[in-house]
């Protein structure tokens, strides 16, 4: 099975990483929380896996679309 690409539903800044590489995640663990609009999104997994990379760092700003996170499912 491929890896699975978890990408920005929404503009907004990286507020806080919760998980890192090598960690397992549960379906709907959180990866990471995006502020927008003075609201605190989080970004989960969709499926039970190892999280790979994760290619934004807190303070930044992510664009629709832009590829957050990497996971191998397992």
């Amino acid at each position: 099975m491929s890896h699975l690409q978890i990408k920005s539903e929404i503009p907004g800044t990286v507020w806080k990483i919760e998980a890192k590489p090598g960690d397992e995640l549960e379906p709907d663990g959180t990866l990471l929380i995006l502020e927008a609009m003075k609201m605190e999104i989080p970004v989960s997994s969709p499926r039970k896996g190892r999280v790979v990379d994760i290619r934004v760092a807190e303070g930044e700003v992510a664009a629709e679309g832009q590829l957050l996170a990497v996971i191998d499912p397992t």
